[in-house]
């Protein structure tokens, strides 16, 4: 008995300590590139995040009489019920208009260095405006929006306490200010890798650890690092080898049409990876539907390898524990119509603004 206890815990001290040994190493290593998710709605520069402000922009996201049709509204392709996005290669808007790129996702967009895939929107408030006037996309303007607002006087009594001292409180850059607010608080802590960064080593299955490890070494994480594993610097879509262009169209040259610069020709924000599983397609022509396929394009056009189906599989499963608890969302009571509020617009497929 003595002898066989003495065998027990000789294996124990080589093999379990050396799991626990090498677990810790990787959380280590880990957290050299990777921050969790904080609990905490984050603060946003210029823009106090209030009670007020946060009710008031969970009404305007959710409200498409923002849009010229009456029918889009923020969620329609950032849909909360679906990862924060619409699940189409590319949106659609006025007119039934096919967009030309697929719409990121909201969920923690607030930690982004910058909004759209070629970060033309320096925050969520800047990004807020851009669709509203899109006429592929909502096609309204900032007068209009404006009208329709003071139209209401609910609008208007929550605007001017979310907004207080200021004698217009209903303006257009206060609309996308309360969006902005609400949209900080669309973040998704507790994932079993924020749960594995912040100790617990076993929150992840060991393939999972595997995928991770991949993911590091591979080189992966060069362009998908910190809170939001992406969303923080911009690099050429086929860097090693460039997709076809099923995958990458000619046309899109990416940032080029924001810098006029040669250099950034096909260059685009590297995608923030958490949630990814709820948000396919993928890649900014929302051809790809398969996350699998994703990671092995990535792995021959970023880092210039093929990676086997073992190594994609693995990276893949660890690309599933970046889902965190999702925000849950109360559908707002809109305020109602006035015979003030701008009759909707009825738009033929194909039409203009």
């Amino acid at each position: 008995m003595m002898k066989q206890s003495i065998l027990t815990l000789a294996l124990t001290t080589t093999f379990g300590l050396s799991a626990t040994a090498h677990a810790d190493a990787l959380l280590d290593q880990a957290r050299q590139h990777f921050e969790p998710v904080p609990m905490m709605v984050p603060k946003v520069k210029d823009n106090a995040v209030t009670r007020d402000k946060v009710e008031l922009g969970a009404m305007l996201f959710f409200d498409p009489r923002l849009s010229a049709s009456g029918l889009i509204s923020c969620n329609t392709c950032h849909n909360l019920g679906m990862g924060g996005d619409d699940n189409l290669e590319t949106s659609i808007g006025h007119g039934w208009q096919k967009g030309p790129r697929n719409a990121p996702t909201v969920l923690n967009a607030v930690f982004n260095v910058a909004q759209f895939w070629d970060g033309r929107a320096e925050d969520l408030k800047a990004q807020a405006k851009g669709p509203v006037q899109a006429g592929v996309e909502m096609a309204s303007t900032a007068e209009r929006v404006e009208t329709t607002l003071k139209s209401m006087p609910e609008y208007v009594q929550r605007f001017s306490g979310s907004f207080p001292g200021e004698a217009q409180p209903v303006t257009f850059d206060n609309m996308a200010k309360a969006i902005e607010a609400f949209e900080a608080t669309l973040i998704t802590p507790a994932s079993r890798f924020d749960q594995f960064l912040e100790g617990n080593v076993n929150a992840l299955t060991k393939h999972e650890r595997d995928g991770l490890k991949l993911f590091m070494d591979k080189g992966c994480v060069a362009c998908h690092s910190g809170v939001n594993i992406g969303g923080q610097g911009y690099y050429p879509f086929g860097l090693i080898k460039r997709p076809g262009a099923d995958i990458l169209p000619v046309a899109d040259k990416g940032r080029f049409q924001v810098t006029k610069t040669a250099a950034e020709e096909y260059v685009f924000r590297a995608a923030p990876l958490r949630n990814i599983e709820l948000t396919a397609p993928y890649f900014h022509s929302g051809a790809v539907w398969d996350l699998e396929q994703a990671v092995a394009i990535m792995g021959t056009s970023q880092l210039g390898t093929e990676l086997n189906d073992n190594d994609v599989k693995a990276i893949t499963a660890f690309l599933k524990s970046l889902t965190g608890e999702q925000p849950r969302v109360e559908y707002p009571i809109l305020p109602v119509s006035t015979d003030r509020t701008p009759k909707p617009v009825a738009m033929s497929a194909g039409s203009g603004h």
